[in-house]
């Protein structure tokens, strides 16, 4: 990386918690300075609006996101068990993700819904990638016979989204576990009531 490459690293990666836990409207150019302990210009010198700034914060948020639930989803070898890892995955990191502000994902879809058009696609381009890597599993698992022939693997991918960032929300509003918890065991029984063949 060049030297200013380098630089916008730095501001995203030393921004990125502030935005998840804060917002972009409650996230201020002071709170980038102090963290960063650039000055503004020096901020504005490699990326030309706050705008930018969140944009690159959020892929990179959802990156490192997709990077730790792919590990638990990859060190599966069935369809099944690959479902199953991302409840476990939800399981074992809630503290982690709760320490971090939450989930990237819902954090700017709250936002970037009325407030920030800007972001709006990202999100929405996050979430669709989201349900086609769902559906690929749930398509595997109708093939090799794990699940049944009938289900449709689009509907069932937005169901499991939903139920997890729901029981996020509900926990992260009442301060309290068990609706994470719930959102998983919801997700479990689903996979072995409906869809399991």
């Amino acid at each position: 990386m060049t030297k200013a490459e380098k630089t916008r690293h730095f501001i995203v990666e030393q921004a990125a918690p502030i935005f998840n836990t804060k917002g972009y409207a409650g996230t201020s150019l002071a709170d980038l300075t102090t963290a960063t302990g650039l000055t503004k210009g020096s901020i504005y010198g490699n990326f030309e609006s706050k705008e930018e700034v969140a944009t690159e914060v959020y892929e990179y948020n959802i990156s490192r996101f997709n990077e730790r639930l792919d590990a638990y989803i990859n060190a599966e070898h069935t369809a099944s068990g690959k479902i199953l890892a991302i409840t476990k995955y939800y399981r074992e990191n809630w503290k982690k993700m709760a320490e971090r502000g939450g989930c990237p994902i819902l954090n700017a879809s709250i936002e970037a819904d009325d407030n920030l058009p800007f972001l709006k696609k990202n999100v929405q381009q996050s979430i669709k990638k989201w349900a086609a890597k769902m559906s690929i599993i749930i398509e595997m698992g109708k093939q090799n016979g794990e699940f049944k022939k009938d289900i449709l693997p689009q509907e069932y991918a937005y169901a499991i989204i939903t139920l997890i960032e729901g029981s996020i929300m509900l926990f992260k509003i009442e301060h309290n576990v068990k609706h994470l918890y719930a959102g998983m065991d919801r997700i479990v029984k689903m996979l072995n009531e409906e869809m399991t063949a």
